[in-house]
């Protein structure tokens, strides 16, 4: 694909989309470091739509994101930097494991990093 795609398109659009947000809960619920936050979510299933919405909405999809802010998602939850980083690397080992290009798994690691004081500590 050429770069003047959108990074929605670059994902695989909804379905792509779909697919990574799955794999990045899956890398999270093995991760020792956040594994306890995510294996006692009662609707994963809402989470998971949550998770795609957000994600294609942000990556630039025509989809609508129905959930909270970040800041009032994680409130109160005490995210540390080190689970903050160890869902940033879920992330990005689901984006590879999908095919997802060195350049727009770059693009989406900025995009996470430029949430961290939505998330860490709020």
């Amino acid at each position: 694909m050429s770069e003047s795609n959108s990074l929605y398109e670059r994902l695989g659009r909804r379905d792509g989309i779909a697919r990574i947000s799955r794999a990045i809960i899956q890398n999270h619920l093995a991760n020792p470091l956040v594994s306890q936050r995510y294996s006692t979510i009662d609707d994963m299933e809402r989470v998971e739509r949550r998770v795609i919405e957000f994600f294609c909405a942000g990556s630039g999809g025509p989809e609508h994101y129905t959930g909270q802010d970040m800041r009032h998602t994680h409130q109160g939850m005490n995210v540390s930097e080190q689970e903050f980083v160890a869902v940033i690397d879920d992330a990005m080992a689901a984006l590879e494991s999908c095919g997802i290009d060195a350049p727009t798994r770059t693009e989406v690691l900025g995009v996470l990093w430029s949430m961290k004081n939505e998330v860490v500590r709020v």
